[in-house]
Order: structure tokens, then sequence, then C-alpha cells
């Protein structure tokens, strides 16, 4: 029997999900409604199109991947406690993590979509260098050094995509990026 209702946060967490896992051709209305139990025009109900839901669920990601790293992050009181949670936060091996690999390739169609994904890479750059900047190196230095940092981390998820982390990865991260920012 049909579930009566789905949430709007039902509908968005497995819209990440899925998206993450197939990209724009994972978002089938008539095939989530089966997954969550509901009728297709649950949907309709908390979403007018396919593009406000596929707008909901990048909100949803810039939520969780940037928004609320970096309050994790600030919640460290010094520049070396905030740099070691960024590099546990940003590099941990994600489920959801070929959602971005996804959303790139959508926005190859999509303007408006590759300029947010400017803004946010941009964003996370910005971030990272204010906390180089307050570990003491120089505007200059800062700015080359967050710039390799997101291209490592980018670089590196990339590496383990479909491979098993290894346990010690957190050691083995900060080894190497002691190379190019010491802290």
């Amino acid at each position: 029997m049909p579930k009566i209702i789905a949430t709007k946060e039902d509908w968005i967490n497995l819209g990440y999900k899925l998206f993450s896992e197939m990209g724009i051709s994972g978002i089938v209305v008539e095939k989530m409604a089966k997954k969550l139990k509901v009728n297709k025009s649950s949907f309709y109900w908390h979403f007018k199109t396919k593009k406000e839901f596929i707008n909901e669920i990048i909100s949803f990601w810039v939520s969780i991947d940037t928004t609320k790293i970096i309050s994790m992050v600030e919640s460290e009181s010094n520049p070396i406690k905030k740099f070691d949670k960024l590099i546990q936060l940003a590099f941990k091996k994600d489920p959801f993590f070929d959602f971005i690999f996804y959303l790139k390739r959508y926005a190859l169609k999509n303007k408006s979509i590759q300029t947010l994904i400017d803004n946010i890479d941009n964003q996370r750059i910005e971030y990272t260098k204010n906390i180089i900047i307050e570990m003491n190196y120089s505007l200059e230095e800062a700015t080359i050094y967050a710039s390799l940092f997101y291209k490592y981390l980018i670089g590196y998820h990339e590496m383990i995509r479909y491979k098993k982390q290894s346990k010690h990865y957190i050691s083995e991260v900060k080894t190497e990026i002691n190379q190019f920012i010491k802290y």
C-alpha cells in the first residue's frame, strides 16, 4: 500500500543520493515515487518542476558540503586546529562525493549551474586562504597554497573514487599537505 505522504526532505535526500549515483539520469520522478512508496503527485506537491527539484538538491549539497563544513571548522579556536578540522572533514571518503562530478557534467548544458560551481569553488578556496593567512602566511603564499590545497583535494578524491580508503589516510594526507603548507 502506498505511503500517504513523503516530505520535501524525503524527496531531496533521495534525489541527492540518486544524483550522486547516476547524475541527472537518476532523477526520474516515477522511479523515485516508487522508492518512496508514494504517488508521483507527491513530488509535484513539493516541487513545481524537475528543474526546481534539481535546484533544491543543489542547494542541499551546498548546505552540507560547504556551509556545514565551514561552520564546523569555525567552531575551532585557533588556525592550526581549524586547518586540521578542515582536512578531517574535506578528505574523508563521502558516499555521495560523485555528486560534484555529475553536477559538473550537468553544468555543461546549464551555464547558471556552472556559475554556481565556480562560486562554490572560489568560496572554498577563499575560506582556505583565510585560514592559511591566520597561520601567518602572506597573502600571496596563502592564495597559492589555498589553490593547491583545493586542487589536491579534488585529485585525492578522484584517485580514491572507487577504492577503499586507507585506515591512516588522515596522517598520509597531512604528510603530503605538509610538503607545501608547513603547519
